[in-house]
């Protein structure tokens, strides 16, 4: 039977369309769009189907935004889920000290890591986070600064520096201003990503899964020294199989 799931962030939110655990439909906006009128409505129109389960899950750190999901679907008979309002317990124990201050997204993409037993997840988001599963158990992670929220912050923040698209390559320092700004983020993130892995794993004595997820996976995949995998479903799949364990 098919049915909704999505994932809202702070920039960006995907909506998708299953059939068990196959992907059918998926699509991605702004996460600001949510609270225009009507732009959720019609955005969707294609993904209801007959004989359709009417309950949709969400995976949200935008609190906001999920509200104003529930007023638009309130008229359609649907109702509208928050994984966190679940016993997740039954699908991974949380190691930390208040569940309450780990974002959804961080649950979801560590119940799907859980497969491997021993995983590092990082995700290249708003934020730069890095999740450990440790034999199958969540046990905390690092949150440092999103590369793409720097970059605009650093620009919004000075008077002369502009906005700029990372290259992938940095031979040498910069001759200018935006291979300079090129430099910096990519020398300075390739130390902070590997310096952090590094820190997290030098105690393990054991086979682990690095997997990379957002928006730079496939840019620092190939500075990164470990070897990993890239999985940009990740988030989805483990709504995905929290949605078929309880709804």
């Amino acid at each position: 039977m098919h049915y909704i799931i999505g994932d809202i962030g702070n920039t960006s939110t995907r909506i998708c369309l299953l059939n068990k655990s196959k992907i059918l439909k998926s699509i991605i906006f702004d996460t600001s769009k949510i609270f225009l009128k009507d732009y959720v409505k019609k955005t969707l129109k294609n993904f209801f189907k007959k004989n359709q389960k009417n309950k949709i899950l969400f995976s949200c750190v935008v609190p906001k935004a999920l509200n104003e999901i529930k007023k638009i679907f309130k008229k359609k008979n649907y109702e509208i889920l928050e994984i966190k309002s679940l016993n997740l317990k039954k699908l991974i124990k949380i190691n930390i000290q208040n569940i309450k201050q780990l974002g959804s997204d961080r649950i979801v993409n560590s119940i799907e890591g859980k497969k491997f037993k021993n995983c590092l997840i990082i995700d290249f988001g708003t934020a730069t986070t890095f999740d450990i599963v440790k034999n199958g158990i969540y046990e905390g992670g690092v949150i440092a600064p999103g590369v793409k929220s720097s970059i605009r912050n650093l620009s919004q923040s000075t008077a002369l520096l502009p906005m700029f698209d990372l290259k992938k390559k940095q031979k040498s320092f910069g001759k200018n201003t935006k291979d300079a700004l090129n430099a910096g983020f990519i020398w300075g993130y390739d130390g902070l990503i590997n310096n952090i892995i590094s820190k997290i794993t030098i105690n393990w004595k054991m086979n682990y899964k690095i997997i990379l997820t957002g928006g730079y996976a496939n840019l620092f995949k190939k500075i990164i020294k470990k070897r990993s995998i890239i999985d940009q479903n990740i988030t989805i799949k483990g709504i995905a199989k929290v949605y078929r364990e309880f709804l």
